[in-house]
């Protein structure tokens, strides 16, 4: 098969030229090339760090680097020179600013949408999600998240929707579709306590044969013949410096790796290989709430689930791992200072994320009780008046908005205070246009140009693969 001429769509012309990384040696370049020329990806796993600015996989190498003394896995692949990598523009069909449901139906259609829909088109045309036309060839495919299972990106795979809101309607979809692996929260969309129609999901799921898991131990003890659906909490997870603060937590829900993991052992046997979507979610709310714990921490989760991934592909040599963001989120940065780099390494003193030391304090709490708070969780405590400011918030003195801050806690003003001694500032509580890095290890890695548009890794993943785009 000639691979250089197997798709064509759009602007994606040839996506089969030789890698140009202007990064790598040339020699690494060859190297490649060679390896993995005319090779066929029988699986590919996809990561995405769900909001990633640039500035957080720059801040969470620095972190470890100066914590422990080695970086994060990601970051390591490119000094090893191990992967192609590019540059990709983000954009939505309705905004150079994308949402994640219209930046998940890039990858999962093949088009851009507008940001709200999942998979259908402007004008109304669904798109068959890449999810469905892998299972249609004959894969197992699945997905694994910290956030709902039915949230956005994992969506953007499986499903057409008009409303990335419309949750409880996904959840059926893929129950009627029969996906082979779906982990992550969101009982909210499958619980007969929780669903505003009342409908028992879990039973329907259990009832066509899936073993559906609440916990950790759950999730170990399934077997690798029947299809899994674990939902582990009512919304998302918990942030994973929360999770690994709490002991009972840490036993009950698995870690983004320990879902990879148990995701690749349940499809790794199968004969026509499987596809796999591994999302850390919540790096996204944690930049929408500037909550520097929460992002550093749940982005190196998702750098240890990359580390399962890289490690099952070294070994299988059958697998194409991608690793990229859907969009920037807040663009988070260290800013200069002859204090920088002790103010940075005060980030290493805490033991929790804002919004768990914010759904601490309340309204009847003291401004010495909200010092010992913060200083229980972060290493370090705040002046009277600043405690006074956050008090403000809870007696109606201030307000602050913004999504998933369903409590209107004040992240930004919290935050603020913060980047006064760890030297972390914020442009926004938002995403932003970006371009966001991509990188692609194995077989179907000499496919990537230097600069794509999102789209276009709908159509590499197909042509890595060998799978007709003909559903």
């Amino acid at each position: 098969m000639n691979r250089r001429k197997f798709f064509r769509n759009g602007s994606l012309l040839t996506i089969g030229a030789a890698v140009m990384n202007p990064f790598q040696a040339s020699a690494n370049i060859l190297d490649l090339e060679s390896v993995n020329k005319n090779k066929k990806a029988k699986n590919i796993i996809l990561l995405v760090s769900d909001g990633m600015s640039t500035g957080t996989l720059n801040m969470t190498d620095l972190f470890l680097n100066r914590k422990t003394g080695k970086g994060s896995n990601w970051m390591q692949l490119y000094k090893d020179s191990k992967v192609s990598r590019a540059l990709m523009d983000t954009a939505s069909a309705s905004s150079i600013v994308t949402d994640s449901s219209a930046a998940s139906s890039s990858w999962g259609g093949g088009f851009r949408v507008n940001n709200g829909s999942l998979n259908v088109s402007p004008t109304g045309e669904p798109h068959l999600p890449i999810w469905q036309k892998f299972k249609k060839s004959g894969k197992m495919a699945g997905c694994v998240t910290t956030v709902p299972i039915t949230h956005a990106t994992p969506a953007g795979f499986c499903v057409n929707s008009k409303s990335r809101n419309a949750q409880e309607d996904i959840a059926e979809q893929y129950l009627e579709l029969g996906f082979d692996i779906m982990m992550g929260g969101g009982a909210n969309y499958f619980s007969p306590e929780l669903r505003k129609d009342k409908k028992d999901m879990f039973s329907a799921f259990t009832a066509k044969g899936y073993q559906v898991v609440k916990t950790k131990a759950e999730m170990e003890a399934t077997s690798n013949d029947k299809p899994v659906l674990g939902v582990f909490a009512d919304d998302g997870l918990p942030y994973y410096i929360d999770r690994n603060s709490d002991d009972i937590l840490k036993a009950a829900i698995p870690s983004l790796a320990e879902m990879s993991q148990k995701a690749i052992d349940r499809m790794k046997n199968h004969k026509n290989g499987f596809v796999l979507q591994i999302e850390s979610g919540k790096v996204d709310w944690a930049a929408h709430a500037n909550d520097i714990a929460g992002l550093i921490h749940d982005q190196i989760e998702f750098d240890e689930a990359v580390k399962v991934a890289i490690d099952f592909a070294e070994k299988d040599k059958e697998t194409l791992v991608i690793i990229t963001t859907d969009h920037g989120n807040a663009n988070p940065g260290i800013i200069y200072g002859k204090s920088a780099n002790d103010n940075f390494d005060s980030i290493q003193k805490y033991s929790q994320t804002n919004e768990w030391i914010l759904n601490q304090i309340k309204s009847d709490s003291s401004a010495s009780q909200v010092k010992e708070i913060i200083e229980k969780a972060n290493g370090h405590s705040v002046s009277d008046d600043e405690a006074k400011t956050v008090l403000g918030y809870y007696n109606g003195l201030h307000k602050e908005d913004g999504l998933y801050n369903y409590k209107k806690l004040p992240y930004k003003a919290f935050a603020e205070m913060q980047g006064k001694i760890n030297s972390v500032g914020w442009i926004s509580m938002d995403h932003s246009a970006d371009y966001v890095e991509l990188a692609m290890f194995g077989p179907g890695s000499e496919l990537l140009k230097p600069f794509v548009k999102n789209t276009d890794l709908h159509y590499v993943m197909l042509q890595a693969a060998e799978v007709q785009n003909k559903f």
